[in-house]
This record gives structure tokens, C-alpha cells and sequence, in this order.
């Protein structure tokens, strides 16, 4: 009987383990065509080498007709990958706080006009209050940011940390998952340095996360770079572009 039930809990391990590499490889072809499409700016292919937009969103099992919404999209590098790869039936949500949207908005209005990407809407709202419906979004991504929630340009608040997970576990339907990734620091930190040296360790979104009810679903060392001291600015030149990053896979 023993022996039994240790060759079904292998049998059902296996068949766990084949579906989600399936499922890496169906997300990796749909991203491989995204990026294969030849309305990518030239300066986006550019960078793909150091972003590794594949892997990535391969990782997090893209599918098409998703909905996504894109947490300080910015100026939209990966916002265009998204867009192609959930397709004509899926859209994507970009948001950016008022605040910082100064930063990336010529680039942005450069990639979106005449409505260039027709699945993607813009909101200019704060981390913690998210202009999406409850249980409405299959996938929330946050690319080399949620650091910047320690983070006060011009004296402004971009968001309340503990809230702005609440409104992440809020938009996400059952089974959605939440994607992040940022820039590592000492496990010995505190999160003012978020503001600082623009890096955040990855111990205190967990907490965050796991707080707003979302559960780690798996961890990835895709942008791991063990040279990184981790206590330098992340725009140094010591560093800039090959800091240590987490991505990190919370599901709700």
C-alpha cells in the first residue's frame, strides 16, 4: 500500500512538473514571435540581450488573451512585448505614478501614438490605487521597481507599501499570478534605501506579498550576478546594467 501511494504522488509530481514545462515552452514560442516582429524599435532589440525578455516572461507563463497589468511601465520596452505576445485578445493596462511619469512619458508617447498598440491603455494612478476591476487581471508585472515605494520625488508618495499589495492581490483573479523583479540588496538592509541606492532586498517583498495573501510560486536567477556588492547605487558605473536582480512569481 505504501509503495502504492508513492508511485501515485510520484505519477502526480510528474505530471505537475511536464504540464508546467509545457507550458514554458508554449509562453517561450509566443514570446519568441513578439520579439521576432519587425515593428520592434531597433534600440528595444538592443536590449533584449540584458533584459532577457524571453526567459523572463517565459518563466512566468504568458499566454495569449491574457490581461496584464503593467506596473510602472515606463517608457514601454517591455509594454510592446506584451502587447504582441497576449495578441488581439488580450490587453494590458500600463500604469505609471503621476509623479514619475515625466521620467518616461516622451519615449512612451513616441511607442503609443496613433494608437500604435491597440490592445494597451495607460492609467496615471499611484502604486496603491490601481484603476483595474476586482478579480480582473490575469497577470500584474512589476519589472526593476517595486523599490520605489521608498522612493519620494519632490517630496511626493508614490504609494503606501502594505496597501499597494492589498490592491495588487485585489485586481488579480484567483489563480492570477504577479510577476516581479528588481534590483537586490543586502539581506541586513532596511527599505530606505529603496529610495537611495534604488534597490530593495528581496526579503521585504516577500513579506509584502505573502501579507496581501499572494503565495511565492516559484524563484528564478535569471539576472543573479553574485560580483554585485549590493550596497552601490544602481545607476553606479561599476554596475549600471548588471546589478543582481530577484524575479520572483507570487500566485493568489
Amino acid at each position: 500500500m505504501m509503495f502504492r501511494k508513492i508511485l501515485f504522488t510520484w505519477a502526480i509530481s510528474s505530471l505537475v512538473l511536464a504540464s508546467a514545462v509545457a507550458q514554458a515552452q508554449t509562453s517561450a514560442e509566443i514570446v519568441q514571435n513578439a520579439l521576432n516582429s519587425p515593428a520592434r524599435p531597433a534600440e528595444d532589440v538592443a536590449r533584449d540581450s540584458s533584459r532577457m525578455p524571453l526567459e523572463v516572461l517565459a518563466f512566468a507563463g504568458i499566454e495569449e488573451g491574457m490581461t496584464i497589468l503593467e506596473m510602472e511601465a515606463g517608457g514601454g520596452y517591455y509594454t510592446e512585448i506584451l502587447s504582441r505576445a497576449v495578441g488581439s485578445n488580450g490587453r494590458v493596462i500600463r500604469q505609471n505614478p503621476p509623479a514619475i511619469n515625466s521620467f518616461f512619458s516622451e519615449e512612451a508617447d513616441v511607442r503609443l501614438a496613433n494608437n500604435r498598440l491597440t490592445n494597451v491603455g495607460s492609467t496615471l494612478v499611484n502604486f496603491d490605487e490601481l484603476e483595474a476591476e476586482d478579480n480582473s487581471i490575469d497577470m500584474v508585472t512589476w519589472i526593476l521597481g517595486p523599490h520605489e515605494l521608498w522612493f519620494s520625488p519632490g517630496g511626493e508618495n508614490l504609494g503606501d507599501p502594505e496597501d499597494t499589495f492589498v490592491e495588487i492581490a485585489r485586481v488579480l483573479k484567483p489563480g492570477g499570478v504577479f510577476l516581479t523583479i528588481d534590483h537586490n540588496a543586502a539581506s541586513d538592509s532596511g527599505t530606505d534605501i529603496g529610495g537611495s541606492l534604488h534597490r530593495i532586498y528581496e526579503g521585504h517583498i516577500f513579506d509584502l506579498a505573502e501579507s496581501a495573501g499572494l503565495t511565492l510560486l516559484r524563484s528564478s536567477n535569471l539576472h543573479s550576478n553574485e560580483n554585485d556588492p549590493l550596497d552601490v547605487g544602481v545607476f553606479d558605473p561599476s554596475i549600471q546594467g548588471r546589478t543582481d536582480k530577484f524575479v520572483l512569481l507570487y500566485q493568489k
